[in-house]
């Protein structure tokens, strides 16, 4: 009886270290994670990259200027240090439709519309906020300036 249980203890001990043995080699651990984990450096180097690239390509959302009868929902994409903006005209009643932080800053205040100026403030996590007015100029949205 006792070779049989200790026939069994080494069957389940080659068993299991096979199993993690390949998982090793296909690339990923016991919980099913990637092998390597991406440093900080490596991360904002990444994300740096990203950006670039997405400033270089068109905006994927139009912008009424840009393209001749589009509705005012559509909206125009206003860039910032501190973010993005997606703002619409109505006359001389500006909306902003969306807002979006860049990375190390969150949105402090916004003040929507529709009114003859909106903005955004947005707050970086060290240094001085980035305050976005707009308003609107021959039906388009445009940035204010203080």
């Amino acid at each position: 009886m006792k070779k049989l249980v200790l026939a069994w203890a080494a069957t389940v001990v080659a068993a299991t270290g096979a199993s993690v043995a390949m998982l090793g080699l296909i690339g990923t651990g016991l919980t099913g994670a990637p092998s390597h984990v991406l440093s900080q450096a490596e991360v904002r180097g990444a994300l740096a990259t990203a950006t670039t690239r997405a400033a270089a390509q068109p905006s994927a959302t139009p912008s009424a200027a840009a393209t001749p009868g589009a509705s005012p929902a559509q909206g125009k994409l206003i860039r910032s240090a501190g973010g993005t903006v997606i703002a619409s005209c109505d006359g001389d009643l500006i909306t902003l439709r969306s807002w979006t932080p860049a990375q190390d800053y969150s949105v402090d205040d916004v003040e929507r519309g529709p009114a003859r100026e909106a903005k955004v403030e947005f707050e970086p996590a060290e240094g001085e906020e980035v305050e976005l007015k707009l308003g609107c100029s021959g039906g388009q949205p445009v940035t204010l300036h203080r």
